[in-house]
């Protein structure tokens, strides 16, 4: 295996740096890829985080999987985990990058075109041509709390076999977005999961250990480790789902829990101002699971409140 002009041999891990540019000081900004290797020939997993810069559940699932040797001491096969692919989000709190782009609206990538093309286009040329599946890691975006959860191409059938060995309590099949990294993974067929638990800037410490243990089965169940696979979930699969918006603005208290089944009419939560004593009631369109929640105690009209699938 050979990744940026360095070789990696069988039976052999490194960790190789992909460098992106500079900060505005001269200061070198270096992807950092742990590249394990087996010398027993089977599948090249990609295990990738931060590719949202304000996302950390996802870079403390790489970190800690890592951290713990999980792929230290691989029966078979290959893995490439990048912990933080957006250092420049990652060190300014935010999504994006210094320009504004997001990483994940700029695949595949141009290696003279701006930043976030640019550090799209080293995954893109340097790892994407050796892997044959790969578990994307995420959150929630500002303030809103996913239940850890894995999205999947509804036109995959590979995509859905991955999902339900990873075990996390709910598959969605979601679309694909243009120039997203799971879309051209789609391009070149190879299947990638995208992991969703807890919400940006904060550790949510069962996502993080749904992420490992996903780790954990999808390795054990190509044979690449000796550990036993957890089937602790009931991979609950939203087909379709819908967003509840705020029709007031206001101090939004849910009346709910993430990952909880809700009926029609049932009420979600509630909405009042800090000037009077009226309160406007969110209820329920239809029947359905509560996959994520926003977070957030002061809200806006049109602000999504609640992710429902079914």
């Amino acid at each position: 295996m050979i990744i940026n002009k360095t070789e990696i041999a069988a039976g052999e891990n490194k960790v190789l740096k992909l460098n992106v540019s500079k900060l505005p000081s001269g200061t070198e900004i270096d992807i950092f890829a742990h590249v394990y290797r087996s010398k027993k020939p089977g599948p090249t997993i990609l295990i990738l985080g931060g590719l949202h810069g304000d996302e950390i559940n996802g870079v403390e699932i790489v970190r800690k999987s890592i951290n713990e040797k999980l792929f230290s001491k691989l029966k078979c096969g290959n893995v490439i985990a990048i912990p933080l692919l957006n250092v420049y989000g990652f060190i300014n709190f935010s999504r994006d990058l210094p320009d504004g782009k997001d990483i994940n609206r700029s695949f595949p990538g141009n290696s003279k075109g701006s930043l976030a093309s640019r550090v799209a286009k080293q995954l893109t040329q340097h790892i994407l041509p050796l892997v044959d599946f790969g578990i994307d890691f995420h959150t929630g975006g500002r303030s809103i709390h996913n239940v850890p959860q894995i999205r999947i191409d509804a036109n995959s059938p590979e995509s859905l076999s991955l999902a339900q060995v990873f075990d996390s309590p709910f598959i969605v099949k979601s679309k694909v977005i243009p120039r997203s990294l799971r879309k051209e993974c789609s391009k070149l067929k190879i299947p990638m999961l995208v992991f969703e638990g807890g919400e940006s800037l904060r550790i949510h410490k069962e996502s993080v250990k749904v992420g490992v243990q996903g780790i954990k089965n999808i390795l054990a169940h190509n044979k690449m480790i000796s550990e036993d696979m957890s089937t602790d979930n009931d991979n609950v699969l939203i087909n379709k789902s819908h967003w509840i918006r705020a029709n007031y603005a206001g101090i939004f208290k849910p009346q709910v829990e993430a990952g909880e089944f809700v009926t029609k009419g049932r009420i979600l939560g509630i909405i009042s101002t800090p000037f009077d004593t009226r309160i406007k009631k969110i209820k329920a369109r239809k029947d359905g699971y509560i996959f994520g929640i926003n977070n957030n105690p002061v809200i806006n009209q049109g602000d999504a409140l609640f992710h429902i699938g079914m």
